[in-house]
């Protein structure tokens, strides 16, 4: 089986908060390896080298080498948990690879051909991704490091779904299952929004309008009844008379 990357290890028989907080101290890293109808053992890494092999991207999808003294495993990173804010690791999840059974895990899309593809080369348009990953099932030996996403041919209001990705014979999508999702599209640029502003002040305008002109209004309704109001006067006068 290959393996792209090893990983020196060491067991550990103190687990807790407070033995995870002495291992961080000392600049290690707690980890967990499981699976393979094999009990969990508790591990701990070096965190500087961890954190450098955690910057390369097939870090994450490939086969890894876990040896501790003599012994070896093959492993795959299923999950790692980073400090909020600083440069630092936690915790580290492996799971136990067996050649003849079929592992789980999400490996990176590659895209290409963007900057020749019709729909933004001379239509305009914008790519937009909606998936970065993709979740596999395969065994071991047909892992790929990554799917390559061809966008050359691809014209302005056209996308490429799950289904039309090219995966390696034995490696099969697992969200194919539930639904054809798209994975890359370009589309049309949208038009600019007017500014917040201007666009209050274009809004404003007509009711300005059609306050200022509303006096003049109400004194045009106001003249009918004054004329009606002054002709009702004398016949006041003569009836108390």
């Amino acid at each position: 089986m290959k393996t792209s990357f090893e990983l020196v290890a060491e067991f550990r028989e103190d687990q807790g908060k407070g033995a995870s907080r002495r291992l961080r101290r000392a600049g290690k890293v707690p980890a967990i390896l499981y699976g393979g109808h094999i009990d969990p053992r508790a591990l701990s890494l070096d965190h500087e080298k961890i954190v450098l092999m955690l910057d390369n991207e097939r870090f994450y999808s490939t086969i890894l080498s876990l040896r501790v003294g003599d012994q070896s495993q093959a492993a795959v990173l299923k999950d790692v948990q980073r400090h909020p804010y600083k440069n630092a690791v936690l915790h580290v999840d492996f799971q136990r690879v067996d050649e003849n059974e079929k592992i789980r895990i999400s490996i990176p899309l590659h895209f290409k051909g963007e900057a020749v593809a019709p729909g933004v080369k001379t239509q305009g348009g914008i790519v937009s991704h909606m998936r970065t990953e993709v979740e596999v099932a395969c065994l071991p030996k047909d892992l790929p490091e990554y799917i390559e996403v061809d966008l050359s041919g691809l014209s302005i209001n056209e996308s490429i779904h799950l289904s039309q990705l090219k995966v390696p014979e034995g490696v099969q999508l697992l969200e194919l299952l539930k639904e054809d999702a798209a994975v890359v599209a370009i589309h049309s640029p949208r038009t600019e929004e007017p500014e917040p502003a201007a666009q209050a002040a274009a809004e404003a305008a007509p009711a300005a309008a059609g306050a200022a002109a509303a006096p003049g209004d109400a004194a045009k309704k106001a003249e009918p009844a004054k004329k009606e109001e002054a002709k009702k006067e004398p016949a006041k006068k003569d009836a108390k008379k």
